[in-house]
């Protein structure tokens, strides 16, 4: 079966060499690679220009394009029977396309999983990754639903599920997942099919990505129940413990921990194993960022969740056509 790899890419630049370097040197490589350009304003096309003596490249350029949109061009104008996604920005595995698309070959499936893992350059980047994104061990195969940096699906499926959400421009591939997941039932999981990303840099980055992902979330009506309860417990919880301690009440302080310390506890042990070479004050404020780190996604996404919310009251006839 004929394979194709998209991606979607906006004003990368040098960046994108990595993506295409890995293609090169995959075990199966892809019979065509096509890239929908959202209107890069750089030297990004004079790049990829360069790849087209070693890659099967076809850019589309679609000016303004948000990332469901150019997925769809993009895949739309693929001629595989088999479309691998993935992003720019991360380094794939050398057998991560043929990994990804065995099952699918093999009639084991419609959908195959890919995996993801953190490929940080400085000390904030690993506590990040640690904090934020699970392990391997973390996920249940048969309800995880991949990120489209790393996923495969037959081009037919695409189309039998109306394609990405193009009315989202956050989510969208948790979306494009539960509808092909509602119609062609569980994904086989590939966990060595790994898309490799470098994490945020700094808690600013950070605090826009995670309030652009709940933003999405509140477009979609994604997670209504994990929303509600970070509410209510900042809203509710915290004040209650900090009045306790305020009043000098034992068990204030037995709350506090107790609940700083579940908050933090499965980071803090993926972070172990990453730092055993770090001098005691790295390993120290590797720890201390945790919690900080913690904060900021919790309070980023509480600010993004109800504007979300709010487009998408203003937008229920929009929904509705698209849905």
């Amino acid at each position: 079966m004929r394979v194709s790899v998209i991606v979607t890419i906006l004003n990368e630049g040098e960046a994108i060499r990595p993506l295409l370097d890995s293609l090169i040197q995959q075990s199966r490589l892809a019979d065509e690679i096509v890239i929908c350009d959202g209107g890069s304003t750089d030297h990004t096309l004079e790049v990829l220009n360069e790849y087209k003596d070693w890659l099967p490249l076809h850019v589309i350029v679609t000016p303004g394009a948000n990332i469901s949109q150019g997925r769809n061009r993009a895949i739309a104008a693929a001629t595989g029977e088999i479309i691998a996604a993935t992003d720019a920005g991360v380094v794939l595995s050398p057998y991560w396309l043929e990994d990804l698309v065995r099952p699918i070959e093999a009639g084991e499936t419609a959908v195959a999983s890919g995996w993801f893992e953190p490929d940080p350059f400085t000390d904030f980047e690993v506590v990040l990754g640690a904090t934020i994104l699970p392990d391997r061990s973390d996920v249940a195969a048969d309800t995880f639903l991949p990120s489209s940096r790393s996923v495969a699906f037959l081009k037919s499926a695409w189309a039998a599920v109306g394609g990405y959400p193009e009315w989202l421009d956050y989510s969208e591939d948790l979306v494009f997942d539960m509808r092909l997941r509602e119609r062609f039932g569980p994904f086989t999981f590939v966990d060595t099919a790994v898309a490799y990303f470098r994490p945020r840099g700094n808690l600013r980055a950070f605090f826009r990505q995670y309030y652009n992902y709940a933003r999405g979330d509140g477009k979609a009506n994604l997670w209504p129940l994990r929303h509600a309860v970070r509410y209510f417990t900042y809203l509710v919880g915290l004040p209650y413990i900090l009045r306790a301690i305020w009043h000098e009440k034992w068990y204030g302080w037995v709350l506090l921990f107790g609940g700083l310390t579940a908050y933090c506890r499965r980071p803090a042990e993926r972070l172990w194993s990453g730092t055993w070479g770090w001098r005691p004050p790295a390993r120290a404020r590797a720890f201390g960022l945790i919690p900080i780190i913690r904060l900021v996604g919790d309070v980023a996404k509480m600010l993004g969740y109800p504007v979300g919310l709010l487009w998408r009251w203003q937008n229920q006839s929009t929904l509705i056509r698209n849905q």
